[in-house]
């Protein structure tokens, strides 16, 4: 059976350079009946164990390490046996939330991975976080952004460890070079699609995000 890919938005809190705010995160769960891999364990662990229905968890990738996007990690890697992927430029910010539990395995930059038959591609998207990545699945017609990049706009840059004129690059060289029907699921709010946003860079630069 071919891969599919599924929603869970789970709730909590964003903390980093001494503020906190309630957001809402986007959990994706891509496989097949049997497996499955899970995109920045947010918030509930249980709810995201529950969301797979009892199939195989393969690893929990980590787009980047801010806190909401794998509080719920080490939680969920215990209750299934799952390990932890993320890339190392991002272990900085890991620590602040879990400094006695590190990733299990590093992602890199053209890295492929493979569930359900499906390849995935790890493009390396600094910017938001030195380690931030995002995942491109070709045969999905999709690619997994975290939160380099969202429906209008750039990921925010305003606070440690970011940078706008790197989001810019990534944006420009990794993301808006996938063919226009790729769909952008993010890591907040709704999806989009590469066309959507590919003509607004100019718009993002002028504002400065």
């Amino acid at each position: 059976m071919a891969a599919r890919i599924d929603l869970l938005v789970t709730s909590g809190t964003f903390a980093l350079d001494g503020g906190q705010w309630d957001v809402d995160n986007n959990v994706w769960i891509v496989g097949d009946d049997s497996e499955a891999v899970v995109i920045d364990a947010a918030h509930d662990a249980s709810a995201i164990e529950a969301a797979l229905g009892g199939r195989r968890l393969r690893a929990i990738i980590c787009t980047h390490a801010h806190n909401d996007h794998i509080d719920a990690a080490p939680a969920l890697a215990e209750a299934t046996g799952a390990p932890i992927l993320l890339h190392p430029d991002d272990l900085p910010l890991w620590k602040q939330t879990h400094p006695d539990r590190l990733p299990d395995q590093e992602l890199a930059d053209h890295q492929m991975l493979e569930i359900a038959g499906t390849p995935f591609q790890v493009l390396h998207t600094p910017g938001h976080s030195p380690g931030a990545v995002c995942l491109y699945a070709p045969a999905l017609n999709a690619v997994f952004s975290g939160d380099t990049l969202f429906r209008g706009g750039p990921g925010a840059t305003g606070r440690s460890f970011s940078h706008f004129p790197t989001i810019i690059d990534s944006i420009r060289d990794r993301l808006l070079t996938l063919p226009p029907a790729v769909a952008v699921h993010t890591g907040h709010g709704d999806s989009t699609t590469i066309a959507a946003e590919s003509g607004h860079l100019g718009e993002w630069i002028a504002r400065g995000h």
